[in-house]
C-alpha cells in the first residue's frame, strides 16, 4: 500500500497553528521566566544557615530531578484538587513546567556560584557588603555568565517538555495538532508539520540566548 502525501489538506489549519505556535511561546516564556526566579531562591535557601530551608531546598530539588515530568504535570492537574487546589490546565502547566524547570535552573546556578573563588567571597565581606549584596554584585553575573549555555539549553529542553502538558488538555502546539489530527486523520502530515514548527522555534530560541549571550556577558577587547 503506497501512501500520499497531501500537506493541502493542512491549509485551512495554519492560523490554529501558528496560535498553537504562539501559545507555546508564550508558555515557555513564563515558565522559563518562573523557573529561573525559582532556581535562584532555592539556591539562596541552600547556601542558607537555617537547615530546614536547606532540607526544603535539597528535597524539592531532589523530587523534582528524580520524578518524570508527565507525573508532575498529572499530580498538579489531578492530584492537588484533593487538597482543595483546583487549577485549570494553563495554570496547572505553566507551574508545573515552572517547578521542573526552577529545580533543574537550580543545580546549574548551584555549579556556577561554587565554581566561584572563595577570595571574591572574602572580597566582597571585607568591603562591608552584605551577603546579598555580594551575591548580587560580586557573585551572580560571573556565575551566570559561566552557566548561561547550560541555563539556555535547559530552557529549550523546557520547551520541547512543553508538548506533555497537551496530556491536561492545555492548549499549546501538541494540543492543537492532535485536534487537527482527529479532524483530518492526516497523522503522518500533522506530525510532520508539528515537528518543523518546533524545530523552528527552538532555533529561535537558540539564536535569542545566543544574542543575549553576545550582549550581555561579552567584554570589548582592550
Amino acid at each position: 500500500m503506497t501512501y500520499k502525501f497531501d500537506f493541502s489538506v493542512l491549509l485551512p489549519y495554519w492560523e490554529a497553528l501558528l496560535r498553537g505556535c504562539w501559545l507555546t511561546l508564550w508558555m515557555t516564556a513564563l515558565s522559563v521566566a518562573l523557573g529561573f526566579g525559582i532556581g535562584l531562591v532555592t539556591v539562596a535557601a541552600n547556601r542558607s544557615r537555617y537547615s530546614i530551608l536547606r532540607h526544603t531546598a535539597v528535597s524539592y530539588i531532589e523530587i523534582i530531578r528524580n520524578t518524570p515530568f508527565l507525573v508532575q504535570v498529572l499530580f498538579i492537574y489531578f492530584g492537588l484538587p484533593s487538597l482543595g487546589v483546583s487549577l485549570t490546565p494553563w495554570p496547572a502547566a505553566i507551574l508545573a513546567l515552572s517547578l521542573n524547570c526552577g529545580a533543574f535552573a537550580a543545580e546549574i546556578i548551584r555549579g556556577g556560584i561554587d565554581g566561584i573563588p572563595k577570595g571574591q567571597f572574602e572580597a566582597g565581606a571585607a568591603l562591608g557588603l552584605t551577603p546579598f549584596q555580594v551575591f548580587r554584585y560580586i557573585i551572580l553575573k560571573p556565575a551566570v555568565r559561566t552557566i548561561f549555555p547550560a541555563l539556555s539549553g535547559q530552557f529549550i529542553l523546557l520547551l520541547l517538555a512543553s508538548s506533555i502538558v497537551s496530556s491536561i488538555s492545555a492548549e499549546e502546539l501538541t494540543a492543537i495538532a492532535q485536534e487537527i489530527d482527529t479532524t483530518t486523520f492526516r497523522s503522518f502530515e500533522v506530525y510532520i508539520t508539528a515537528t518543523a514548527l518546533y524545530l523552528a522555534i527552538s532555533l529561535l530560541f537558540s539564536f535569542v540566548f545566543k544574542r543575549i549571550e553576545r550582549i550581555a556577558f561579552s567584554y570589548p577587547v582592550k
